[in-house]
């Protein structure tokens, strides 16, 4: 999104659709109104769908590039997920964005795709639908099989890739192919630490591709209250915490067994629970969270090690206030 804000770090925004479809839209518009360059529309089952949402946002926003962040393609085919996503580049005259990734474990378990997920898969994925938006026809055998696809209609503008992910093969593979990296992190040492990994990457990255952007896909949580601000982060947390490789908690000193008693919690559907057993540590290590002051510092140090900052779940205990409030610190920080 670097062309849409070429003198300042990117600004975004997740949107979930764990409520209904309307307060999505409706926080999409604010988030447009305070200056977000663009929103990525979050990928569960679980939740209503992010395509329905996303059709919704294309007509009453003018300027917000819009995307979903992060689909996999595993339970969706990846052709299908090029065509939905294509549609959104027609429904908002080119301002589609493409968030893919390997899949949150926790619920692919609930799937029964947790094995599907990897590297391969993300990139075949993705690769096939530049080819399709490019009007290309694809024969593919691989990670998915595709005979002869193509789309039958025209893709409005050029639609950037941003892989979502954290570890070291997905953030190298980032740097190489992709436009951008939406890495899960919001620490200054884990994003350091991804910035090189990225750097690897691009040493391999073709002359003739456009500049890459490494943006944190942060758990942000603002409020007034501080602490409101730190309570309302504990279910983002918990899904980060279960989710995180080895050396990621060994960086923070988190117990690894609590992490994987969390995940066990989630993907059994025992959310208060796994809510609950979110630790402090967890909060300072995987969100941005408290009151105004100290999120725009916060932001100040992601800012150092990145070209921006998604603002992702929980956003806030209000997050109607909380997307204004975030553009704020933004600003300030910046």
């Amino acid at each position: 999104m670097r062309d849409i804000a070429p003198d300042r770090p990117t600004l975004g925004v997740e949107l979930t659709p764990e409520v209904p479809i309307p307060t999505v839209v409706d926080r999409g518009v604010i988030a447009e109104d305070a200056g977000y360059d663009g929103a990525f529309i979050s990928c569960h089952y679980n939740n209503r769908d992010p395509f329905a949402a996303l059709a919704r946002l294309a007509g009453q926003t003018d300027t917000l590039h819009i995307g979903p962040g992060v689909a996999n393609p595993y339970e969706l085919h990846p052709v299908t997920l090029a065509s939905k996503t294509a549609t959104v580049a027609e429904l908002t005259n080119g301002r589609a964005l493409f968030g893919i990734g390997p899949g949150d474990p926790s619920t692919l378990q609930n799937l029964g795709l947790t094995d599907e997920r990897g590297l391969r898969s993300v990139l075949e994925a993705f690769k096939s639908a530049e080819d399709l938006w490019a009007g290309e026809r694809i024969t593919h055998e691989g990670t998915f099989e595709a005979n002869d696809a193509g789309l039958n209609f025209s893709v409005p503008g050029e639609i950037p890739v941003y892989i979502g992910g954290e570890g070291p093969h997905m953030c190298r593979m980032s740097g190489k192919h992709a436009d951008g990296l939406l890495f899960n992190g919001s620490h200054p040492a884990d994003l350091a630490w991804a910035s090189d990994r990225v750097a690897e990457g691009i040493e391999d990255r073709p002359s003739e591709y456009d500049e890459f952007e490494l943006l944190a896909y942060a758990s942000v949580s603002v409020a007034d209250d501080a602490e409101a601000a730190r309570e309302a982060a504990r279910p983002p947390v918990a899904y980060i915490t279960a989710g995180a490789a080895p050396p990621v908690l060994d960086r923070h000193n988190i117990d690894a067994s609590l992490a994987k008693s969390i995940g066990k919690k989630i993907g059994a559907g025992d959310f208060s629970e796994a809510f609950e057993a979110v630790t402090p540590k967890m909060i300072d290590a995987f969100c941005i969270a408290g009151d105004l002051t100290a999120v725009t510092d916060q932001i100040a140090d992601v800012l150092e090690q990145t070209d921006g900052i998604i603002i992702g779940s929980p956003i806030g205990p209000t997050p109607e206030q909380a997307i204004e409030l975030a553009a704020t610190a933004f600003e300030q920080a910046h």
